[in-house]
């Protein structure tokens, strides 16, 4: 049995920015770029780099020191925690790390 084209269905992620106040599909990410499952982070980095903010439904996690200004901002959790982690044991100050999902956790200096 052969499917009818105009069956065929388009899962192409899209992703949007009501700042910009326009919508993207992501082929050009996934087919020219072959970025495959990183194709909605690369183009969240990417609008960040050109427009100054991420695209709507982009949460970040963010590291803050609890005693000098240094921070930490990254789409992944686990490139946050390693900065943590590598700020606390050389300065020994406390770092907050906080989710997108609002998820608050402390690293502290080990021994």
């Amino acid at each position: 049995m052969t499917e009818d084209a105009s069956h065929e269905i388009d899962d192409t992620p899209t992703i949007a920015c009501s700042r910009c106040d326009r919508e993207w599909d992501l082929a050009y990410e996934l087919d020219e770029m072959g970025l495959g499952n990183q194709a909605v982070e690369q183009f969240a980095l990417d609008h960040m780099r050109h427009t100054g903010h991420f695209p709507d439904d982009v949460a970040t996690w963010r590291a803050n020191c609890r005693q000098c200004p240094a921070s930490e901002e990254q789409l992944a959790e686990h490139g946050v925690r390693r900065w943590a982690e590598l700020h606390a044991r050389h300065t020994r100050h406390d770092v907050e790390i906080r989710g997108g999902d609002d998820t608050v956790s402390l690293v502290e200096p080990t021994e």
